[in-house]
């Protein structure tokens, strides 16, 4: 509505503000900004840097100036130190004039703050996973950063109630955080409802970047003792980043699966498009997908969407209770997970799973679930409508 009352006939402009557009692993993000309807919302992306174009084109994205490598590592260094800012994106949105902006992550939030202060518009923040529980865990500076930023944002979103209490104890006035679980595409998940298999072995996928907090070892572990008396076979789609800890968590990847005598039944894929993993997962019958709270207090803040992805294919899940896994699963799925860094626990919800002689009563109410909460057309609306609820008074 506008001020006289009567409905919009222009689009609410927003500003996605990001640092880079867009990794492999954050499709996530694209499917938030791809599936916000056209006719209610003009969605631009300002970022520094951009990958994978081919795989997460948009047509209003404006992208930082190059740069020398000295000027690209002050910058990325600048979301860190020194005060909020981010130049790219204020030269942008002075250009376009939004009416809202939107920062992805927490961190990017605080160092767009100059930029929602200098055009006096609505400031969304969402939060995903390191910005929540490893970034402010012992560092006072981030703590204090995050205080500046929920006084002055609008609205920060988030994939669930765990994370929403974690926001809580960061400081984040309730009445400020809103739930938006994060929406997948339906339309392009084929659902094929799988069943327990007589003859064949068991095909189990495992599909995550070489990360602490995705917890491979432990479903490695698991599958192993699983093995001594069911056959099976292990697919593990995922790989190192290029920073250490990834690189050091592969090797314990491999480690474990020759500890655990699983070479021979193990293939492994490396990274993989978002749609050949959705071919990928229709030849699997189980997905088993262990999180943890690392080391250094990383975690996923809400839950991995290729959770959410396989229990809409039909696919039955083992997990752990992390964050907000059990939340995005459904009621349905409760006896499948397991307690976190438990490896006996693991084993037994496989072979609770592999007890249950049908598995259509499991997988459709979770099917149903997803459906209801994370559907990306149904998602995209909901956040159109936030937008168009903070600028109906002024527009």
């Amino acid at each position: 509505m506008n001020s006289n009352g009567l409905p919009r006939t222009t689009p609410v402009k927003v500003l996605h503000s990001c640092w880079s557009w867009l990794p492999m692993t954050q499709n996530w993000i694209y499917s938030q900004v791809k599936y916000l309807p056209g006719a209610a919302v003009e969605a631009h992306v300002a970022c520094h840097v951009t990958e994978n174009l081919a795989h997460f084109p948009w047509p209003n994205l404006h992208v930082g100036r190059p740069r020398g490598l000295v000027r690209r590592a002050s910058d990325y260094l600048g979301r860190f130190v020194g005060k909020a800012r981010n130049d790219h994106a204020l030269e942008v949105a002075r250009r376009i004039r939004p009416e809202i902006l939107h920062s992805h992550f927490g961190d990017q939030a605080w160092n767009d703050l100059a930029v929602s202060r200098s055009l006096g518009i609505p400031h969304v923040a969402t939060f995903y996973g390191y910005d929540v529980n490893q970034l402010p865990r012992g560092s006072s500076l981030w703590r204090r950063r995050y205080g500046e930023l929920f006084s002055e944002i609008s609205a920060v979103l988030c994939e669930g109630p765990h994370m929403a209490a974690c926001l809580a104890r960061l400081g984040c006035p309730q009445h400020k955080v809103r739930l938006m679980p994060l929406g997948i595409e339906m339309e392009k998940l084929r659902c094929v409802p799988r069943q327990r298999p007589d003859k064949e072995p068991l095909r189990v996928l495992i599909a995550a970047s070489f990360r602490e907090k995705k917890g491979i070892p432990y479903a490695v572990a698991a599958l192993g003792r699983l093995a001594r008396d069911v056959p099976l076979r292990i697919t593990i789609a995922g790989d190192a980043g290029r920073d250490r800890a990834s690189r050091q968590e592969k090797q314990r990847i491999l480690l474990g699966v020759r500890e655990a005598g699983l070479e021979a039944l193990t293939r492994f894929l490396g990274f993989v498009d978002h749609d050949t993993l959705c071919d990928i997962a229709l030849d699997h019958d189980i997905f088993v997908s262990p999180s943890i709270t690392a080391s250094d207090g990383d975690t996923e803040g809400g839950a991995p969407v290729a959770i959410i992805e396989m229990l809409a294919s039909g696919m039955p899940v083992v997990s752990t209770r992390h964050c907000d896994i059990p939340f995005v699963a459904g009621p349905q799925a409760s006896s499948f997970f397991a307690a976190e860094r438990d490896v006996d626990d693991l084993e037994k919800c496989l072979r609770a799973l592999l007890a249950q002689p049908d598995w259509n009563p499991i997988t459709a109410p979770s099917r149903a679930h997803v459906m209801a909460q994370h559907d990306a057309v149904r998602q995209g609306a909901a956040l159109a409508q936030i937008y168009l609820d903070m600028v109906g008074s002024n527009s």
